[in-house]
């Protein structure tokens, strides 16, 4: 029985990839192992957005290539985004890869292992548009209290700095049914914590049913015995409805927490980057939530150092988020992609310039979190248990906490905590971004 490793780099929905890649390989017999030095098989499952992500993928791909000499390893095989992107350049540069596997193709992984028995170097770039095969196993990797739910894939966004649509294709959602029906069976194994996620989540059912339908959606999976979370993430500002507001705020059990990436303040900016939306709109959308959910937690991603990006533009950027108060925000410095618009524009931005805008933005935002955070010392709120680190310790986060992402609270407890169970903090102190409290009662 030959034993497959993985590596999953990237996003979660890249991440669910993988877990089918896994689930089709562990129906066919394979024996799925953790360790890399024991594997025959090893997948690399790659991220090609932005370059920091593209050479961390190659090189993991390097390092593991190592384990052919010095390791079981009979065949090295790199699927995701990076496969996808840079098929030519992996296979002429890394020759200790055995095959290439783009975003189209991973769901015949079987085929292409079995392949690889007749004929090597094999490079699998099928159409990026594939339909979804709703037969497939998956092999759930996350912890047994969380699943990601994957509602769709590709995207029709057509931000100038994404390479996204070139890689994964136009927006495809999944039939409202077949979600429905995977939602249930992960709740029927103990899942807790649902993470609704696409590449644009409010775009979900446009294509399939002639209009969004994630409130729809959400009614539905609310229903669902067992889970007591259900979290979206990228939500764009400019397609967060009343309607879908509401939704969240009627059920306990969908978080008052809206991921939504506006990626700058500035109208010329959010042009030049081709986003569907305007400074005044996203003000609009963050009053709205916060007029509905006054507790609802805000999170946001920026870009700073985009082409063309002015003192004034970043300045105006500065004072919004200052104006705003998001609970959380990341900040990134624009990262130049070939094959992008963004590439072609003029007026881009030296590196140390693009490194301390962003680091000026993350000091704005440090003082807000820390301010933000103070207020919430005395307070009880409900908290998933995910780590122990010392005796009478764990780690955990909140409803307005994203798993690896957002922040965590550190949980004081005369007795002993069972990871994945939740329980009542009262907040004692709080950091510039954690907190830090004692346990009240447990849960469940």
């Amino acid at each position: 029985m030959l034993k497959i490793a993985l590596e999953s780099l990237g996003c979660s929905k890249n991440l669910v990839d993988a877990e089918i890649m896994m689930g089709i390989l562990n129906r066919k017999g394979y024996k799925l192992v953790g360790e890399f030095e024991e594997a025959d098989i090893i997948l690399v499952n790659t991220c090609g957005f932005i370059e920091s992500a593209k050479q961390e993928s190659i090189d993991t791909i390097l390092d593991l290539a190592q384990l052919k000499e010095n390791g079981n390893l009979k065949l090295l095989i790199v699927t995701g985004c990076l496969a996808q992107r840079y098929a030519k350049e992996l296979q002429s540069e890394i020759p200790e890869i055995d095959a290439i596997v783009g975003t189209g193709s991973y769901q015949q992984i079987d085929e292409i292992i079995a392949n690889l028995e007749k004929e090597n170097n094999i490079v699998s770039l099928n159409d990026i548009e594939f339909a979804y095969n709703e037969d497939l196993p998956r092999y759930v990797t996350t912890p047994e209290y969380m699943a990601y739910l994957k509602i769709g894939e590709g995207c029709d966004n057509h931000c100038t700095y994404c390479i996204i649509p070139k890689l994964r294709g136009r927006y495809r959602s999944r039939k409202m049914e077949d979600i429905i029906k995977e939602a249930k069976d992960l709740a029927s194994k103990g899942v807790k914590e649902l993470v609704v996620i696409a590449q644009d989540t409010t775009k979900y059912g446009l294509d399939l049913y002639g209009e969004v339908k994630l409130p729809q959606l959400l009614e539905e999976l609310a229903q669902i015995d067992g889970i007591k979370w259900i979290r979206i993430m990228y939500s764009y500002p400019e397609s967060i409805t009343e309607e879908l507001v509401k939704v969240i705020k009627k059920y306990d059990n969908i978080c008052n927490y809206f991921d939504m990436p506006i990626q700058h303040a500035s109208n010329k900016v959010l042009k030049l980057m081709n986003r569907h939306t305007t400074k005044e709109d996203i003000k609009s959308k963050v009053e709205m939530i916060r007029k509905y959910i006054p507790d609802a937690t805000l999170r946001t991603t920026i870009i700073v150092g985009f082409p063309g990006e002015t003192d004034e533009d970043f300045n105006e950027l500065v004072e919004f988020a200052k104006d705003m108060k998001f609970d959380r925000l990341g900040a990134f410095a624009y990262s130049r992609e070939e094959d992008t618009p963004a590439d072609k524009l003029p007026n881009h931005l030296d590196e140390d310039v693009k490194l301390q805008r962003r680091d000026q933005l993350m000091l704005v935002q440090q003082e807000i979190s820390q301010n933000l955070n103070a207020q919430k010392i005395d307070n009880e709120y409900e908290v998933l248990i995910e780590e122990q680190i010392e005796d009478k310790v764990y780690i955990g986060r909140t409803q307005g906490d994203a798993e690896e992402i957002d922040s965590i609270v550190y949980v004081k407890s005369e007795n002993q905590l069972e990871i994945g169970s939740f329980v009542k903090v009262k907040i004692n102190n709080a950091l510039e971004y954690d907190l830090m409290g004692d346990v009240v009662n447990e849960l469940a």
